[in-house]
């Protein structure tokens, strides 16, 4: 595959940059390598983990105080944010220091971070955004933690892992940019035997009968092709993923979106989340499958 080289300041390392298998993947990369929106970095900037996913829990208003500061407002965000991938790595089962694990779509690397502080493990990233792969390898040498923790640009649907690696993966609101059939193929392909999968997603339901305008709106925003739930469990069935445990957690991410609609970091989609998840055509669900 043809490749350019992009030099990493922030730790030496240089990262090989594949050409975009399909015109699509390279609108994809374009999008996410000029994504820099307050909503996604001010958050980060609470802690340093930067996350590019959504958030569930109660709102602690204790937190917020009565004097409408914004900060407090941007920190319960960021602890709503990190309570959602808390969540998907409770779901990876027994994970210890010599395990390897895969972040499809690893985005900035917040998960990735919090994955290796949590288990000790190794993490392998992997993202289209050259931009993306530079700033979570920057944040994993700013951390020490640069030998244990990497991000690299490559298609998540061919990855250069050996087959068996990982003895978990997963996809944090990214698997709406693939093929589901590929993408569980892939990772069928690098778990190990009895290695656990976990996604938390958005996707359509079913029961609805089609996408909902909110849902298409959605779509437009993010430039992307949300599924529907019965397409993810018809696709790990097809792929030796075997569901073990499928959470619905709608009425836990609305406070997360209805106290962001009221910051001043509203990117203009708030009201298609707030009003699909209301309506029922849109779901927010966690689903952890075993490879076998």
């Amino acid at each position: 595959m043809l490749s350019t080289e992009l030099t990493v300041p922030s730790n030496g390392r240089t990262l090989q940059v594949p050409k975009p298998a399909t015109p699509y993947q390279g609108d994809i990369a374009r999008y996410w390598d000029g994504e820099a929106r307050p909503v996604n970095l001010r958050l980060g900037d609470v802690d340093g983990l930067y996350h590019h996913h959504y958030g569930i829990g109660d709102v602690d208003h204790s937190a917020l105080g009565a004097d409408g500061d914004e900060q407090k407002l941007i920190a319960e965000l960021h602890r709503l944010e990190s309570a959602q991938a808390d969540l998907l790595l409770k779901h990876l089962g027994d994970i210890g220091p010599d395990d390897t694990l895969m972040d499809a779509g690893c985005g900035r690397g917040g998960s990735m971070v919090m994955a290796n502080q949590r288990f000790g493990c190794s993490v392998e990233g992997v993202t289209l955004s050259a931009k993306q792969a530079e700033f979570a390898n920057g944040r994993a040498a700013e951390l020490g933690i640069q030998d244990r923790v990497r991000a690299r640009v490559c298609n998540m649907l061919s990855t250069p892992f050996d087959t068996g690696q990982m003895a978990a993966s997963w996809n944090n609101e990214s698997s709406m940019y693939v093929d589901l059939h590929d993408l569980f193929a892939e990772h069928s392909r690098v778990l190990k035997v009895g290695g656990r999968y976990v996604t938390i997603t958005g996707c359509w339901n079913p029961r609805y009968g089609q996408p909902s305008k909110w849902v298409s709106q959605i779509n437009a925003h993010f430039e992307c092709n949300i599924h529907s739930r019965r397409e993810y469990l018809r696709a790990m069935a097809d792929n030796r993923l075997v569901p073990q445990a499928v959470i619905d957690l709608t009425p836990d991410t609305l406070p997360y979106w209805k106290l962001r609609a009221t910051s001043s970091l509203v990117t203009g989609i708030e009201e298609a989340f707030i009003k699909s998840y209301e309506d029922g055509s849109f779901q927010y669900v966690l689903i952890a499958a075993d490879r076998v």
